[in-house]
């Protein structure tokens, strides 16, 4: 028999070489505030890029990895970004009610997401993400009616901490965050619960057949998802000091969330920064466009056009894409050694 395994020293070569391109990765991400520290709008678009990017992931976890389609995700995202809005704007705009609003977010968005998924994800396919979508229209409408509180569709701004009123302290933060929850969902991906939630996706059916606990391990999933989903919502409450129905219960942000995903790459977690950062980059290019020129006044069909564009170019998104390609030059290289021998 052929030994087609890789000798340890090249193994290891590989393993250090793909160290090698995080650690670079990270420090381009580290350095990105840096170059524009000067230009609050620049700031304040990194800042947005590496909260939607968390936001993506979440929904990654989901999609990419337990083979999910929810149409309601942003119902996490403004409980997170209400519940420190409601603390901050009602009471004081200091550390303590920062800390205390952000734990109630947290806290009733995973009791939500344990309970939701408890009682829907026994559904299949479309009937789950349907009643996702009817979950999530629940809060908008709740939260456009609870106008004392919330008021509705007009919102309110608060006030935040002087700590994060910084803009470039706050892009660095969220980069950092970004960072962090990045490494902690690909070792979440990589444990082994990461590994039978993977294998649902695949084939649902062989997985409870192995005997594993299907709706256990997909609410987990649901859990994980809805809690860093919170997060991204707390993050973009104190970026905008601002909240309102349309900002942060919108269904667009749910598809906003899918579109990076899909551009970025479906069940890959990097490809949600990269999706997030061309989604964007691409979106703020196309407003300031139309502001000097008429021509690009429906610049949302040129956003579509280039998405279209994307999809027929990357179908597996940009970093599933490359991912593939790569595979199979390796494959075909491994291939030529063995014809060798």
């Amino acid at each position: 028999m052929i030994n087609t395994r890789l000798p340890l020293n090249k193994s290891n070569r590989i393993l250090s070489l793909k160290n090698m391109w995080f650690f670079f990765f990270v420090v381009i991400l580290l350095l990105v505030p840096l170059l524009y520290k000067d230009s609050n709008s620049s700031l304040i678009l990194i800042s947005k890029i590496s909260i939607f990017a968390i936001f993506a992931m979440s929904y990654d976890i989901l999609l990419g990895f337990t083979g999910i389609v929810s149409f309601g995700h942003v119902m996490y995202f403004g409980l997170g970004a209400y519940s420190v809005s409601i603390f901050l704007k009602k009471f004081d705009s200091s550390w303590l009610y920062l800390v205390e609003g952000a734990a109630v977010g947290l806290i009733i968005a995973i009791t939500v997401s344990l309970l939701l998924g408890a009682l829907t994800l026994r559904l299949k396919s479309h009937f789950f993400a349907m009643l996702t979508l009817a979950v999530a229209e629940l809060f908008a409408v709740i939260g456009n009616k609870w106008s004392k509180v919330t008021n509705g569709a007009d919102g309110f701004s608060f006030k935040i901490p002087e700590f994060f009123r910084d803009r470039f302290l706050f892009a660095y933060i969220a980069v950092i965050l970004m960072i962090l929850i990045y490494f902690a969902l690909r070792q979440f991906t990589l444990s082994p619960v990461g590994r039978v939630l993977q294998g649902i996706r695949e084939n649902e059916q062989r997985m409870e057949a192995l005997g594993f606990k299907i709706l256990y391990y997909k609410i987990i999933s649901n859990v994980v998802a809805g809690s860093v989903a919170a997060f991204a919502g707390i993050m973009f409450a104190l970026l905008m000091r601002f909240v309102s129905v349309p900002s942060v219960l919108g269904v667009d942000l749910t598809l906003n969330a899918l579109l990076i995903t899909i551009v970025g790459g479906v069940g890959t977690l990097i490809g949600a920064i990269l999706g997030a950062s061309i989604i964007e980059i691409v979106q703020q290019l196309l407003q300031s466009l139309a502001k000097s020129d008429p021509i690009f006044d429906r610049w949302l069909l040129l956003f579509g056009l280039a998405y279209i564009l994307i999809v027929l170019f990357f179908p597996y998104g940009i970093v599933g894409s490359l991912r593939l390609k790569w595979a199979r030059l390796k494959y075909k290289r491994m291939q030529s050694i063995l014809d060798k021998k």
